[in-house]
């Protein structure tokens, strides 16, 4: 229900954006001049010097990482762009940290430490968007098959924004006062790149910060608009994989053999109520088998059989009881059907829920409502997706990551006219419309870092 409340509100107000982007609402006041009374309350916020210049810039540097993609603990090239770029900026940089991450350091006298974050790794997706720009990077994976890879989660909008807000950030330190730490990430995508950093002493070997943001474009927002949540704002996720064993043997002969594609098939059905009919309705939680793999041709009764589950939640009591269920279930189909041994399970990768820090989300909403307007910066729903920005939480760290609209306008309300899905993150069809995302991404970092950075 609030979410479908959200949807018609931002499609009431859609006719809005559109007039403000056809009489420049996003054009920034230059620099020391004075805003126009007739100026609406959007443009009455603090004033974004320069951003006119950076864009072209930026925007050529979008289409260059989304033309040449990498994979997660891949991101040498990228990383490289990145640190060039913000030691050409007066940055003190360290590259090749934690992995590919980059960790740019721009101090400007007394005040408080401000840690921004980018993710820079793409997926294995092979791009159909039809763009000119499309990615075609193929690359060999750890087995040696060829896969396409490419940015479908819009890193590289984060990518390039990130170095418009630093660029911009140096050229305003007469305006702003502390410790900007601008922090590059390798491995997002398998939650892996942020605990790396951390590990190697992003907290300790650079000042640590009051205070960490981050921005995620949104695939269910107009250009022009930011969503936010206060509190619990994205789930924690565990990925779960699952051996079960059998005794192979001729398909003709099934009564000499234990299935395991048998035992399987009933434990992906047994799963699925654990969330129906165990789990309390009214907390958050999700179970998903997204690949089941075993045999090898269609006469042979295979040994063993392995399934993938992502499962997420926001608590840590919803967690225990998921993935307590998961083996439990799994061990009683095994036993049933007469498995040799127990199924093995192993959790390859982990992430905590992120929580926005209600304090730090109310203080930067304030400062982008002022810059942007009241109506462009909506509160949405926490997500079922997940992310390691929370790891940044770390040490007692407040944390707030905000989303920015990347759909065009005329495509959001064609579809929220006709209840037409638009394409979501990591699907091959997704595509922001770069130039206002971009423009959006960089006013609202820029006024969120210019809001934070003052003395104390």
């Amino acid at each position: 229900m609030n979410a479908m409340k959200t949807r018609l509100v931002i499609a009431l107000i859609y006719l809005a954006f559109v007039l403000c982007f056809a009489t420049g609402l996003l054009a920034q006041t230059p620099a020391g001049s004075k805003a126009s009374p007739s100026k609406t309350k959007a443009q009455a916020g603090i004033s974004i010097p320069n951003l006119q210049t950076v864009l072209p810039e930026i925007e050529q540097l979008y289409l260059d990482l989304h033309q040449n993609p990498e994979l997660s603990l891949q991101e040498s090239n990228t990383s490289a762009k990145l640190a060039d770029r913000m030691r050409k900026l007066g940055y003190e940089v360290t590259a090749g940290f934690g992995g590919t991450g980059v960790v740019a350091v721009l101090r400007n006298g007394q005040g408080p430490t401000v840690l921004f974050r980018t993710d820079m790794d793409a997926l294995p997706v092979a791009e159909e968007t039809g763009l000119p720009y499309a990615s075609r990077v193929r690359v060999k994976n750890a087995s040696g098959a060829e896969i396409p890879v490419m940015h479908a989660c819009g890193h590289d909008i984060h990518m390039s924004a990130w170095i418009g807000t630093a660029t911009l950030m140096a050229q305003a330190k007469d305006r702003w006062r502390g410790t900007l730490v601008m922090v590059a990430q390798p491995a997002e995508e398998i939650v892996k790149g942020a605990r790396a950093m951390l590990d190697a002493g992003l907290y300790t070997k650079f000042p640590k910060p009051d205070f960490a943001l981050a921005i995620h474009d949104a695939a269910d927002l107009p250009v022009g608009t930011i969503g936010f949540t206060s509190g619990p704002a994205l789930a924690g996720a565990d990925t779960v994989d699952i051996t079960i064993f059998g005794r192979g043997g001729h398909g003709a002969m099934p009564h000499t053999t234990v299935d395991p594609i048998v035992i399987a098939a009933r434990t992906v059905l047994a799963i699925q109520t654990i969330v129906s009919r165990e789990k309390d309705p009214r907390e958050p939680g999700v179970i998903t088998i997204g690949r089941i793999t075993g045999g090898t041709k269609h006469n042979i009764v295979p040994d063993e059989v392995h399934l993938a589950l992502s499962v997420r939640s926001f608590k840590p009591e919803v967690r225990k009881q998921l993935l307590t269920a998961i083996e439990r279930v799994t061990r009683a189909e095994a036993e049933a059907g007469g498995s040799p041994k127990p199924p093995v399970f192993h959790y390859p990768e982990t992430t905590t829920p992120t929580y926005n820090d209600p304090k730090l989300t109310a203080r930067v909403v304030g400062a982008l409502r002022s810059t942007l307007g009241e109506d462009r910066v909506l509160e949405k729903p926490p997500l079922m997706v997940s992310e390691d920005f929370a790891a940044y939480s770390r040490g007692g760290v407040p944390i707030f990551l905000f989303h920015v609209g990347a759909v065009e306008p005329s495509k959001y309300q064609q579809a929220m006219s006709t209840g037409a899905n638009l394409p979501s993150l990591h699907s091959s069809t997704f595509a922001p419309e770069y130039k206002g995302t971009l423009r959006t991404a960089i006013t609202a970092e820029f006024s969120a870092l210019m809001e934070l950075l003052q003395p104390k």
